[in-house]
């Protein structure tokens, strides 16, 4: 029996975008211990860009294509980064000064991997779909870069969302994707989620357990053009 419109049920971009949205205030507010919210409205907007103060973009791929950028800006990735390592039981004189040191630009790093890691989780569960990342790349940044990434997207649709940090500081999350509708054929129930408690509990032992790592911008700026195909 064919499906009518009146019981066909449509995901698209929106909740794709949802679903994402999702992911970075809940990875994000078990990180920091405060509450990570985002606005009830939506940009649409040209392309996507890596913006100051620091930015990070991740590339995916499978069901569908897409490219996530998220934008910080200073206040908001001390805030992000502090209330992360103090919640880990780090005393305060242990934390890097400025949002341009390496340490911030890591951490940010390893916190972008596990809510594109949630997002990739949610959309198998939710659209019974699999997507594959690359690693997020973090830049420290003191001006606007337009990024033109070839992500096999034959007509992309991009919008950005405003979140607030606990102290309201701001920042942007930026979605790229291919138009494309999901129908669901028959009903199911999706999978339970993961316990994000269990997903950072395991971040912060990495994190606890990894070499510092030390670079320069300069290597940071050739890792993106790389990624970039120039």
């Amino acid at each position: 029996m064919t499906d009518t419109p009146d019981n066909t049920i449509v995901y698209g971009t929106k909740d794709v975008l949802i679903s994402l949205c999702n992911s970075v205030t809940r990875v994000l507010s078990v990180a920091t211990q405060g509450t990570v919210r985002y606005s009830g409205m939506v940009q649409r907007i040209g392309k996507t860009c890596l913006k100051p103060d620091i930015g990070c973009f991740v590339l995916f791929n499978g069901g569908f294509s897409g490219l996530v950028v998220i934008n910080f800006s200073a206040a908001a990735a001390m805030e992000i980064y502090q209330s992360y390592l103090l919640s880990m039981g780090m005393s305060e004189s242990d934390l890097a000064p400025a949002y341009t040191s390496d340490e911030v630009a890591n951490v940010m790093g390893e916190l972008m991997n596990q809510v594109v890691g949630d997002f990739t989780s949610a959309i198998q569960r939710e659209l019974q779909t699999r997507i594959t990342q690359n690693q997020p790349k973090m830049l420290v940044l003191n001006q606007q870069v337009v990024l033109s990434v070839d992500a096999n997207l034959n007509q992309p649709e991009a919008r950005r969302v405003t979140f607030y940090t606990a102290r309201n500081n701001i920042f942007y999350l930026e979605l790229a994707i291919d138009r494309t509708q999901f129908i669901k054929l028959y009903d199911f129930e999706p999978h339970e989620a993961p316990d994000p408690d269990s997903l950072m509990t395991q971040a912060a032992s990495q994190h606890q357990a990894a070499a510092p790592q030390t670079g320069n911008g300069g290597s940071d700026m050739d890792d993106l053009l790389r990624s970039l195909g120039m």
